[in-house]
């Protein structure tokens, strides 16, 4: 039978006294099936969307074994390893490691890019139990001869569809196989396409596998609207926004490049709101401490790119704006499933320009289904509305008889009974910042269609 709290499990009693600290008591779906097959040490892939208590899933029984079997590790190795593809996603498996793991003793260490190798080598120099790390460095420190991973016992390989999203199919391979034969193995992803199932067969030994259908996609569960607008009005929109939800929750803002999230960023801290930027060319400790400060609530306002933003798994985030439209559609899934958290609801608001129709467009196809627009606002294009009304691109709009483009203008849950571990998240509404209908601005559906990136 499938456990229904956590006392029911076979977990060591220091891990149920920091649960039971931590007021969980309900496991998650995917944490009361997984649990008692990682227990009994057999290899696991478990199909499940992020903030479904995934960390919990794998952390809890690897630190059982931890606890009832001590043995101190190799030097320069590690008796667990976790391999996750971005920073903040190892900084939070570190901090869950340390949560669930209170009141036992053991070692641990981050391994990832954007800070120094030195101290993570001398971090690891004599070997520690728990290793969470990242691609790219994990392989520079063994290329190097800094990293043996010959000690472990236990690997972890987790958010694997985003690990190859993000090109990390060669570097993991290559980890893997310099992994020892006898381990016990757990696979993590959120799909299983046939690229991630041929590396689950080579990586997994006669596994179990666990799979949790979310009770709603991303797109469901979280309220979108669109509003179309002219380009140089998007920034009057948003600060209309961000003043109709001061007080409502936290704020997540999208740009499409590192320089765009920085400029947009002191633009709307001289209008008097709070923001900080994480991207790319921040240092890690700066993006941890921003990220800090936005989940403590003491930073409203978060801007970020699409890269720097996955993994962030932040509580109370009730509204995201995309004042770019991402050039992939899959990269607005991404972005809208940072509000709507582990059962929660959200908003997310999306700005789309003349250019970036196209995209917009894809984005409904590949969500199969059509964004509510947002037709009370005082910048509304209507023009650009009634082509999308019609299903027609604006690009296809500038086109004249001949086949040329013409000069355009338009710019350019914790349950009942308690809560659910890695779960628990709020549910807040978000009431859309309204406006008047009188003095909307018109452009003309015309500029330059965007260079597609190639797939």
């Amino acid at each position: 039978m499938t456990p229904t709290s956590f006392e029911e499990l076979a977990l060591a009693a220091p891990l149920k006294r920091a649960l039971a600290e931590q007021n969980y008591t309900i496991p998650s779906p995917i944490q009361a099936q997984s649990i008692p097959i990682l227990l009994e040490g057999r290899d696991l892939i478990g199909i499940a969307q992020t903030g479904t208590g995934k960390t919990a899933a794998f952390s809890l029984p690897i630190l059982d074994a931890l606890h009832k079997t001590p043995r101190r590790p190799l030097r320069r190795s590690a008796r667990v390893l976790v391999l996750t593809p971005t920073r903040e996603l190892a900084t939070q498996i570190s901090q869950s490691f340390d949560t669930y793991g209170k009141h036992l003793r053991f070692s641990k260490t981050l391994i990832f890019g954007g800070v120094g190798k030195n101290p993570q080598v001398r971090a690891i120099k004599n070997g520690v139990d728990v290793l969470v790390a990242c691609p790219g460095r994990l392989l520079d420190h063994m290329n190097e001869g800094d990293v043996d991973l010959s000690g472990i016992e236990y690997f972890v390989l987790d958010e694997v569809d985003r690990m190859l999203d993000m090109g990390f199919l060669r570097d993991v391979k290559k980890i893997v196989a310099a992994l020892p034969q006898k381990k016990q193995s757990l696979f993590f992803s959120a799909t299983l396409a046939p690229a991630i199932k041929e590396l689950a067969h080579k990586i997994l030994h006669n596994p179990a596998s666990v799979s949790i259908a979310p009770e709603k996609t991303t797109a469901e569960k979280v309220a979108q609207t669109v509003c179309f607008i002219d380009k140089e009005s998007k920034k009057d929109l948003l600060f209309q926004h961000l003043k109709d939800q001061q007080g409502k929750g936290l704020t997540i803002i999208f740009s499409r490049t590192k320089h765009g999230a920085n400029k947009l960023c002191k633009s709307i801290n001289s209008h008097g709101f709070e923001a900080e930027a994480i991207h790319g060319n921040r240092s890690q400790p700066q993006r941890e401490r921003t990220l800090e400060k936005f989940k403590k609530g003491a930073l409203p306002i978060l801007v970020a790119t699409d890269v720097a933003a996955r993994g962030v798994d932040v509580k109370d985030v009730t509204l995201v704006i995309n004042i770019d439209i991402p050039n992939e559609a899959e990269a607005y899934v991404h972005r809208i499933g940072r509000t709507g958290r582990a059962g929660a609801t959200g908003h997310a608001v999306s700005y789309c320009s003349p250019e970036e129709h196209e995209f917009f467009m894809d984005i409904e196809k590949l969500i199969q289904q059509k964004i509510p627009v947002d037709f009370d606002h005082p910048y509304h294009h209507e023009e650009l509305a009634s082509l999308h009304a019609r299903g027609i691109r604006s690009s296809e709009s500038t086109r004249d008889n001949g086949g040329n483009k013409r000069p355009g203008g338009g710019g350019g849950g914790g349950g009942g009974r308690g809560r659910q571990a890695g779960g628990g998240r709020r549910q807040q509404d978000h009431t859309n910042g309204g406006g008047s209908n009188q003095g909307r601005t018109r452009a003309s559906s015309g500029g330059q269609r965007q260079r597609r990136r190639t797939r």
